[in-house]
């Protein structure tokens, strides 16, 4: 039986970080396709709530769970080049445990990528219109003691129960992201 999407993670989760990068993945999804890059700082849910206590008004089983984790979106961040520009002109304050990127990638197979245009325009024009082409949303979070999850949708597939889930699958933005907790 042939199987045409990423598969999806069937198994339930009760990491706090799986469960932060799953709820910033549906936030993310509820806006739809072709958004900017947004960045969330995870922070311990206990923490937040004793900072802000309106917000135990109404909270999920998962806000109670025991290592619980919250984002918080990191609005009116300046604009750069690449992702990886973004990252590197970050540092966290030390009651951020974690933080999670997510960006919208064009992916295509290795073949399309042979007789590119040199100019860059011309080239991602081209890639953009491969008939084999997939739109992608990676969520890649990290926490300070390096742990990761990293989830994927393709606009192919855009369902909730569709969402591929590693800690691995984007190596590069991973290495980055735990980049943004080193000392200087």
């Amino acid at each position: 039986m042939g199987h045409d999407g990423p598969m999806p993670s069937t198994s339930p989760t009760t990491d706090p970080l799986d469960l932060v990068a799953l709820d910033i993945e549906r936030h993310v999804a509820a806006a739809g396709w072709d958004q900017p890059l947004r960045l969330f700082a995870l922070v311990p849910t206990a923490d937040l709530i004793r900072e802000e206590p309106h917000l135990a008004a109404d909270p999920s089983v998962a806000d109670l769970a025991p290592g619980a984790l919250s984002a918080v979106e990191q609005e009116g961040m300046p604009p750069a080049a690449t992702v990886e520009e973004t990252l590197a002109a970050l540092a966290w304050p030390s009651g951020v445990i974690g933080a999670a990127v997510v960006l919208e990638r064009l992916v295509v197979p290795p073949e399309a990528e042979a007789g590119l245009p040199d100019d860059p325009a011309a080239a991602l024009r081209q890639l953009a219109e491969h008939p084999l082409r997939q739109d992608v949303r990676l969520v890649v979070a990290v926490t300070r003691d390096g742990r990761s999850c990293c989830l994927l949708r393709q606009r192919a597939h855009d369902r909730d129960d569709r969402v591929a889930r590693g800690r691995d699958i984007a190596p590069g933005l991973l290495e980055a992201l735990r980049a943004t907790f080193e000392p200087d």
